[in-house]
């Protein structure tokens, strides 16, 4: 054997030429030159091979050596000779049996090589395709209907136990009926796919449930060879790693059946308005069609879909009989097709919505301590307090008097603005008015502390005064007071401490007033409440003291947030509730004392399992003869100033007016649900100072507050 050196350029690594056929063993085994030769030219193809990796090949090849002098006559016998001596015709061109068989032999071996380092060096990703995991979160009304829905992606996970038997199956039978035997791939149709993708351009099905799932979860959409490989590898070794019933699970909260939905159970509810629990296994086999192309088999698109349709909707059924997973007897009650809606369910938020979305995501989110980008990857399922009929009424109410104030004045409407909500006596949120849009107002109506409370705040000082007691003296003790207790109820009365007058920084007096500076003498605090009397308690305010008014409000239900500097106005409403807590703090006198923070979620499930929420507190506010004195003095004041309306309606309500005419509220209970209306202006593109009503909202005797109140609880 010769070998030629050849002297590299001074950039370049030295190589070696070898002849490919070399005389000497022990040369060709150890891959130099024979002592003593001269390196020839060589002839034919030479391999150049760098000078480590051939030092490094030489025990190997050296190792080799025996057997391959052994193998080289039958290697010479294979090597294909054309034309072939011995033989005529086009038989000359035709390869021995021997070439056909060492020809497979080596495809098989080389196929082998490549499927067994592909498995080896292809790993189960440990992130999930992040759109295949996203879902949407779902609200539904207090009657467990759906309300709306939140997210990019139209899919809720379902655990598999929560999807019937006869569900899984229809869709087995119509994608896959041998995966719970399978290995998790099918050769036939991964090759079936190769070659029409290789040959024709073109992509088939064919794949297991596993590879589907795989495809759906860790990979793309992309058909392409490598990609298919890829797949089938994963799939492999998922088979080995996860049970079938946890494939199938993801496989059917993951699958794409049109319509914009993704998953079992958001298609069950897009394709029949109902749960995927209530399937029976014919929807169920319809669904299962749409698997092979929504676009192609979505019965309400086209007269050819439909055809389509029903003919693989029979053929799943049919096939369900043959496997044994539906009786011939139960298949034979399957013979109309169960038509879907014409278009999905879709409750997308919207309008009014939004307002009640928005404020039971952040109750759920508090309340269940669930971290933002947790809530937004989606899945939960949010029963929601809210009353579909309550809903509806409100809105109706505070839409038509809009209507109204537009037609009557369209300047001062435009910066008109009302809030409404309603509590239960247990806290339960009910029904709200946030807004006409909240795509066009972000902010919560119902939900803002923007107005003062008005006269609307005196019964929590008429409570603190029948609780707490009074005092007239600095150094005495307190002293009870009834409904029957007597206060001046003139217009323009001193306010008195214990020392002597009030004295405001100014240097003036502080003196009390009514609305429309109207006197009425003396009277009972019960008759002072009733007819809206506010003199006496600004009084009564100061006798029981501000501090204790303000804990009295707080715990019936007003934020401290929202409650006013501690001086003689804070008992005329200088605090700023929402109408939410406005609502909340009216539904304590109404449950007997007991005050429950408002909430408006009371039950979150995430993928069929509960999530745990922190309960509402509960806190006794007031003592339970406390707040039937109060309601009772509601109650007068309802009937005073609504007879008619009273005359068949149990209700106790109050009216608020404020000192600048801002806002003008109504707030009243009815069958153990209280409502409060507010309506005042601000001109948002000016200040967010409020501005006088200037008649937006009628008068007391005409309120607009009371007219939505009334049509919302059903008494106009």
């Amino acid at each position: 054997m010769q070998l030629k050196i050849v002297s590299p350029p001074s950039d370049e690594t030295m190589q070696l030429a070898l002849p490919p056929a070399p005389k000497d063993r022990e040369t060709k085994a150890a891959g130099v030159a024979a002592p003593g030769r001269r390196a020839e030219k060589p002839t034919g193809r030479l391999a150049v091979v760098t000078v480590p990796v051939l030092a490094a090949l030489a025990p190997v090849t050296r190792a080799l050596a025996p057997y391959a002098e052994k193998a080289a006559p039958y290697a010479r016998r294979l090597r294909p000779v054309y034309p072939r001596p011995g033989r005529d015709d086009w038989r000359r061109w035709i390869p021995s049996w021997r070439q056909w068989l060492a020809a497979f032999l080596g495809t098989v071996g080389l196929t082998g090589l490549f499927l067994t380092v592909a498995y080896a060096t292809t790993d189960i990703p440990t992130n999930l395709n992040t759109y295949a995991t996203q879902q949407d979160n779902v609200y539904f009304w207090s009657d467990g209907t759906p309300m709306a829905r939140t997210g990019w992606v139209r899919r809720q996970a379902m655990p598999l136990k929560d999807i019937p038997e006869g569900v899984r199956w229809a869709v087995l039978a119509a994608e896959n009926e041998s995966f719970y035997t399978d290995p998790g791939i099918s050769v036939k149709g991964i090759s079936r796919a190769v070659w029409r993708t290789i040959g024709e351009g073109d992509t088939e099905g064919g794949s297991t449930i596993t590879q589907q799932y795989v495809k759906n979860v860790y990979l793309t959409q992309n058909q392409t060879v490598s990609r298919k490989i890829t797949e089938a590898m994963i799939a492999l070794k998922l088979d080995n790693r996860m049970s079938k019933d946890k494939i199938l699970e993801g496989y059917l909260n993951t699958s794409w059946f049109g319509r914009g939905t993704y998953g079992i159970q958001r298609a069950s509810q897009a394709y029949y308005g109902k749960d995927v629990s209530k399937l029976n296994p014919s929807e169920a086999a319809m669904l299962a069609s749409l698997l092979k192309g929504a676009g192609l088999y979505d019965p309400t698109l086209s007269k050819a879909n439909h055809h389509r349709a029903v003919e693989r909707w029979n053929w799943i059924l049919d096939r369900m009989v043959k496997i044994g997973k539906l009786s011939p007897a139960e298949r034979a009650k399957y013979t109309k097709f169960p038509e879907p809606l014409k278009t999905a369910q879709v409750y997308d938020t919207g309008k009014q919505s939004d307002y009640l979305v928005e404020l039971a995501s952040q109750y759920a989110k508090k309340s269940a301590h669930i971290s933002a980008r947790q809530f937004d990857l989606g899945g939960y399922q949010i029963y929601t307090t809210f009353d579909r009929e309550r809903e509806s009424k409100l809105t109706a109410a505070v839409t038509k008097a809009r209507e109204e104030a537009a037609k009557k004045d369209p300047k001062g409407a435009k910066s008109a603005h009302y809030g409404a909500a309603s509590v239960a006596t247990d806290g339960r949120i009910v029904a709200v008015y946030g807004g006409p849009d909240h795509r066009k107002q972000g902010y919560n109506e119902s939900n803002a502390t923007t107005v003062p409370a008005g006269s609307a705040f005196t019964p929590f000082v008429y409570a603190a005064g029948l609780e707490h007691g009074v005092m007239k003296t600095r150094e005495g003790t307190r002293t009870p007071v009834g409904p029957d207790s007597v206060y001046n109820g003139d217009d323009g009365v001193p306010v008195t401490t214990p020392e002597g007058p009030y004295w405001d920084r100014s240097g003036r007096k502080v003196a009390a007033h009514n609305d429309g500076n109207k006197s009425y003498g003396q009277l009972s605090l019960r008759q002072a409440l009733a007819k809206s009397v506010d003199t006496p308690f600004m009084q009564l305010g100061m006798d029981t003291g501000l501090k204790a008014v303000t804990s009295t409000a707080e715990r019936a239900g007003l934020l401290s947030s929202s409650i006013g500097p501690q001086v003689p106005a804070l008992s005329l409403g200088n605090s700023t509730p929402s109408a939410i807590r406005m609502a909340s703090g009216y539904a304590t006198f109404a449950g007997s004392g007991v005050h429950t923070e408002p909430y408006s979620v009371r039950r979150i499930t995430r993928n069929g399992a509960k999530v745990p929420l922190t309960a509402p507190d509960r806190r006794r506010a007031v003592r339970p003869e406390v707040a039937q004195q109060v309601n009772a003095a509601l109650a007068d004041n309802f009937r005073a100033a609504h007879p008619t309306a009273a005359a068949t309606t149990p209700a106790a309500g109050k009216d608020g007016t404020t000192d600048k005419d801002t806002a003008l509220w109504y707030t009243g209970s009815l069958k153990s649900v209280s409502t409060a209306v507010v309506v005042y202006r601000i001109d948002l593109s000016e200040s967010l100072e409020p501005l006088p009503l200037e008649g937006v909202a009628g008068t007391t005797a005409d309120s607009v507050p009371f007219g939505i109140w009334s049509s919302a609880v059903g008494t106009g």
